[in-house]
């Protein structure tokens, strides 16, 4: 298994010489390596079994360090950069010529974000390359929020896993491009909130997943799934149509079922907060693929604010 740990001279000298580093972030833990080694990115795709048409997202310090990547920066990006960087927001740019097309799946834009975490700014700050770092599972699985999680799915693969606790946030970040206009398009919801982003630029636009040509990352319309089957929708009714309640799991947003064992039921919001429900999100599929059930019934949570991302996933870790 990988080495948990916080030293950063340790994840900078295996950056350094090619290898990968599990990294924290608000978000998720990324699987990191530089985004300027070509071998090191490749070994990502491999490790992760991603596919090369799914890009990847460049985490850079700060702004200045981003406009060394990133060109043609229109004017709402930038008051998105300095409102919500450090955190949850990856910005579609023009890459420059540094940045190589295996990172950018052959596309001319860049995903581009500052992670709010302070161990990776840390190690950043003492790199003099950018990290490119999708989260840290096999591709498609649920992402990790731990570095349990990590070790769990990809210690065997990888030395080193930085350790910063528990992520904050629990969704990825949410991306946002710009057409020939400057027109902001959200690409992936995620720790950001739709309403947060329209109350700095104004309305932005939505784009639909994609099935096999993703224009950015984390489009993929199947994605974040456990391994077992998952039904989405009402958990009332859905619950109406098994027999034997025993090899069934529930995760709900704050409600409890009667005749099913209490360790197979979920409540991702106790508290009714959304923010708290997306934090345990991925932890809560993960536990349930622990379990021996045969099917997960969810439902949606309310849909504003977090709980579009929430959905987003939900739906997403639904569809086979």
């Amino acid at each position: 298994m990988a080495e948990i740990g916080s030293d950063i001279s340790k994840a900078r000298t295996v950056l350094q010489n090619g290898g990968l580093v599990a990294i924290p972030t608000e978000t998720v833990y990324g699987l990191a390596a530089s985004a300027l080694d070509l071998d090191a990115v490749a070994l990502i795709f491999s490790t992760k079994n991603r596919p090369s048409f799914d890009p990847l997202i460049v985490h850079v310090e700060n702004i200045t360090e981003a406009k060394k990547y990133a060109v043609n920066w229109a004017e709402k990006a930038l008051v998105l950069a300095k409102e919500f960087w450090p955190g949850p927001l990856t910005l579609l740019l023009e890459k420059r010529d540094s940045i190589s097309d295996l990172v950018t799946s052959g596309m001319q834009k860049v995903a581009i974000r500052v992670p709010n975490q302070k161990l990776t700014l840390d190690l950043l700050h003492v790199l003099d390359f950018p990290l490119v770092a999708p989260s840290a599972n096999p591709f498609g699985y649920v992402s990790p929020t731990s570095p349990t999680h990590v070790n769990d799915q990809l210690g065997d693969k990888i030395p080193y896993i930085l350790n910063g606790g528990n992520c904050e946030i629990g969704l990825e970040s949410t991306i946002v491009g710009f057409d020939t206009t400057d027109e902001p398009t959200i690409y992936r919801l995620g720790g950001l909130s739709v309403e947060e982003i329209e109350s700095v630029i104004g309305k932005v636009n939505l784009t639909p997943h994609s099935s096999s040509n993703p224009q950015a990352p984390g489009m993929l319309k199947s994605h974040y799934s456990p391994s077992v089957s998952i039904l989405l929708g009402n958990v009332k009714t859905n619950l109406k149509k098994f027999i034997n309640k025993n090899d069934i799991g529930i995760i709900s947003f704050n409600s409890r079922f009667e005749n099913l064992p209490e360790k197979n039921q979920l409540k991702l919001a106790p508290d009714n907060h959304l923010n708290t429900a997306a934090k345990n999100l991925f932890s809560a599929l993960r536990y349930m693929d622990t379990l021996k059930i045969r099917t997960l019934l969810i439902e949606e949570v309310p849909d504003y604010g977090l709980g579009k991302a929430i959905n987003d996933r939900l739906r997403r870790a639904a569809t086979r």
